[in-house]
């Protein structure tokens, strides 16, 4: 199979919320509405997209109409701590997890969106020595 786009939907009753939450805090642009789906894309950005979808709606299999659960979203940053700033310290984003470095290579935070899905936001940074063998191909490197 060759893949032309690939992007999570999030299952919602809160499409209008969850498109202003994305939008304001992560800077994503709508490109397609209407009161049961929403596309989202980062401007510059090919292939960063994000979709949500009323979760009554019957483009669903009848087993598939719920909202979301046990989501997590990774959104990687150069700059973890100018994000925590942003949208803990400045918008008033409740922190999930606290900012903190962690062994296997990452420093982050994770916040929720309206639906409770979970955003981990991380900047990549040298793994323990414990940790560095288990990144195939980057021994001794910075994890990316």
């Amino acid at each position: 199979m060759r893949l032309s786009s690939f992007y999570p939907v999030i299952c919602t009753d809160q499409v209008t919320r969850s498109r202003d939450f994305y939008a304001e805090h992560f800077g994503f642009e709508i490109v397609f509405e209407t009161d049961w789906y929403v596309s989202l894309k980062l401007p510059g950005e090919p292939g960063y997209e994000l979709a949500l979808l009323d979760h009554r709606h019957e483009t669903l299999p009848a087993r598939g109409r719920v909202p979301v659960q046990g989501l997590l979203l990774n959104f990687e940053v150069a700059d973890v701590d100018a994000e925590y700033e942003r949208l803990v310290l400045r918008a008033g984003l409740v922190p999930e997890l606290a900012l903190r470095s962690e062994d296997f290579g990452q420093r982050h935070f994770i916040v929720a969106d309206p639906n409770g899905v979970l955003i981990d936001v991380i900047t990549p940074i040298a793994p323990s020595a414990e940790f560095v063998r288990s990144y195939v191909g980057a021994e001794g490197s910075e994890q990316g």
